[in-house]
C-alpha cells in the first residue's frame, strides 16, 4: 500500500451479498483525543482499520501518550502531565488532529496545535473553535501556523455556535467538561458521533446532558477517569454500500450500523426505487430497475450528509431523469463533478448547485480523487461504466474505508489495487 497506488475498476457487474461495517471514522479519532482528558489507560474497541487511526496514534504519542493498536482495539496510556505542543508533521496530515485542542487546554492549560491538513473540500476555519474557547476563559491566537490557546482556569459559559459545526462542538465540549461551573452550548452539532463522544465522556465521569439535541449542558468536574468504550458503527461507510447497491441494481445487506443514523439516506434510496428493509443494526437495499432521479440537499445532521454528496451525484449520473444536488456545507465539494464528467456524466454546476441528467451508462476513464468520499464515489461510478476505470490518489480512500477492496470483491465488484 503506497500513496501512488490506484484502483482498477471494471464496470458492468451488480453488487450482491452482505457486508459488515466497522467503527465510525468520524467518532474514533475524537474518542482517541478524549483519552487525553484522563490519566491512565483508555481502551477503545471496534476501531476501524483505516490510515487515520495510526496517524492519530502518532499525534498522541507526540503528546506523551503510549498507544498500542491490536486488531480493532486501541489502548491509550495518558501520563499525569501530557505535553501541550502538537506542532509536528503528523498533526498536519489530517483534519481531525485539531480535536486535541480542547482536551489540551483543559488538561494542560495551554495548547499549541499545528493547523491541520486533510481533505480538499473547501474552507473549514477554526474561528468557532477559538471563539468558544475564549468564552470559556482562554486566549486563542494563530501564530507561526499553529493555534495557540492558554487558560489559567476554564469557566463555564453560555455559548451559541453560528453554525452547528461538528469540530467546534467537539472541542468546546471536551474543554468544558473540566471547566468550573456550567456551560450551555446552543446550536450544537447533533450527529450520532457527537452522541458517542458524550456517552464516553459521561462514562469517564463528565456531566453532559442533551446529547443528540441542539443544546448541550455541561457541568464541569475536577477530573475524569479512563474507561473502555465501543465505537458506534460507521453510518457513512454503511450508506456508501447502500448507494452502491442502488447504482448497480444490486442486492446488498449492510450490518454493523444503525439505520436510524441514516434514515434520510435510506428514504432517498427508497425514493429512487430501491426496496429497503431493516432491523436495529442492519439494512438491505434491493434495486431491481434503473434508479429514478432524486433531488438531494446536504445539511447538518439529521439532514443529508455532505460526506455522501459524491455518492448522491454518482447515483444521479445513471438515474432516469434530471436531479438537482445542493451543497450547503462545504463549498468546494463539487470538484468531484469534474471527474464525473470525465466518466461521461451529463453534469453542470452553478455555485452551490449541480444539475445532473442521468445517462444509461458511464464510460471508463482515468480519474483522480481529491478526498476520502470523492474517491469512494469515483469507484462506485466505475462500477457502472463500460471498460476499466483507473482511480488515482486512492490513499484518500484508505483513510476512511477499512477493507474497501476486500468488501467490494466480496460483493462481486471487480476492483483491484495496482502499484506503480
Amino acid at each position: 500500500m503506497t500513496v501512488s497506488d490506484r484502483f482498477l475498476v471494471t464496470g458492468g457487474g451488480r453488487l450482491a451479498g452482505e457486508v459488515v461495517v466497522g467503527g465510525a471514522k468520524n467518532s474514533v479519532l475524537k474518542l482517541m483525543a478524549a483519552a487525553l482528558l484522563a490519566e491512565g489507560t483508555t481502551t477503545i474497541t471496534n476501531c476501524p482499520d483505516i490510515l487515520d487511526v495510526p496517524l492519530m496514534a502518532e499525534v498522541l504519542r507526540g503528546l506523551g501518550c503510549e498507544v498500542t493498536i491490536e486488531g480493532d482495539v486501541v489502548r491509550i496510556m495518558t501520563p499525569p502531565e501530557p505535553k501541550y505542543q502538537a506542532d509536528f508533521p503528523a498533526v498536519r496530515q489530517f483534519r481531525a488532529s485539531v480535536c486535541v485542542l480542547g482536551p489540551l487546554v483543559a488538561r494542560c492549560h495551554r495548547a499549541v496545535v499545528a493547523l491541520p491538513g486533510g481533505d480538499a473540500i473547501g474552507s473549514r476555519p477554526l474561528d468557532m473553535h477559538q471563539a468558544g474557547l475564549r468564552l470559556l476563559g482562554a486566549t486563542s491566537t494563530i501564530e507561526h501556523g499553529c493555534v495557540v490557546a492558554e487558560a489559567q482556569e476554564l469557566r463555564g459559559a453560555d455559548i451559541r455556535l453560528a453554525f452547528p459545526s461538528v469540530g467546534a462542538t467537539e472541542n468546546i465540549l471536551m474543554a468544558a467538561v473540566l471547566s468550573k461551573g456550567q456551560t450551555t452550548l446552543d446550536n450544537a452539532a447533533r450527529e450520532p458521533e457527537i452522541v458517542d463522544l458524550c456517552m464516553m465522556l459521561n462514562q469517564m465521569g463528565a456531566q453532559v446532558s442533551g446529547a443528540g439535541t441542539s443544546t448541550l449542558t455541561i457541568r464541569g468536574v475536577d477530573r475524569l477517569k479512563p474507561v473502555t468504550h465501543r465505537v458506534i458503527g460507521d453510518r457513512i461507510v454503511a450508506a456508501t454500500w447502500g448507494v452502491a447497491a442502488a447504482m448497480t441494481r444490486g442486492d446488498v445487506t449492510v450490518r454493523g450500523s444503525a439505520p436510524s443514523h441514516m434514515q434520510l439516506v435510506l428514504n432517498k434510496l427508497s425514493e429512487a426505487g430501491a426496496e429497503i428493509t431493516h432491523g436495529p443494526r442492519w439494512f438491505r437495499v434491493v434495486q431491481r430497475d434503473r434508479p429514478k432521479a432524486v433531488n438531494f440537499a446536504t445539511l447538518p445532521y439529521p439532514g443529508f450528509p455532505t460526506d455522501l454528496q459524491p455518492m448522491a451525484i454518482g447515483l444521479a449520473a445513471v438515474a432516469d431523469g434530471t436531479s438537482m444536488i445542493t451543497e450547503n456545507v462545504f463549498e468546494a465539494r463539487f470538484r468531484f463533478v469534474e471527474e464525473m464528467v470525465r466518466l461521461g456524466a451529463d453534469a453542470r454546476t452553478d455555485g452551490h448547485h449541480a444539475v445532473i441528467r442521468g445517462v444509461e451508462q458511464l464510460s471508463s476513464a482515468p480519474v483522480w480523487s481529491s478526498d476520502i468520499r470523492a474517491g469512494a464515489g469515483l469507484v462506485l461510478a466505475g462500477l457502472v461504466a463500460d471498460g476499466e476505470t483507473e482511480v488515482h490518489d486512492v490513499y484518500h480512500i484508505d483513510r476512511g474505508y477499512p477493507r474497501f477492496i476486500e468488501d467490494m470483491q466480496q460483493l462481486g465488484g471487480d476492483v483491484r489495487r495496482a502499484s506503480p
